[in-house]
């Protein structure tokens, strides 16, 4: 399988984290992102790779929040109670 098939999951996981929760961990993100045990290194250079990318901003050596291409973002203004809870992030509908 592609190695950017294997790293969207937590690319994904981190940015819904960073905007529904104000906050990115390595183990959020793989909790969100319901990865297997063993791919906390993956996942640690993904959010280094976005810190870099300024989506995310590195507030210690595990933490993050969301950086300038997050807050600058015309998605960062939705309603996020209409958010779904499951691993799918669809919008819920107002319906």
């Amino acid at each position: 399988m592609c190695r950017e098939l294997k790293r969207e999951p937590a690319w994904v996981a981190a940015i819904r984290l960073a905007l529904l929760e104000g906050e990115v961990t390595t183990e959020a993100v793989i909790e969100e992102a319901n990865l297997i045990p063993g791919r906390e290194r993956t996942v640690r250079a993904i959010l280094a790779k976005m810190d870099d990318r300024d989506v995310l901003n590195a507030v210690d050596e595990d933490r993050y929040l969301p950086g300038e291409v997050l807050l600058n973002s015309d998605r960062f203004d939705l309603d996020f109670t209409k958010a779904s809870d499951g691993g799918a992030h669809r919008w819920k509908s107002s319906v």
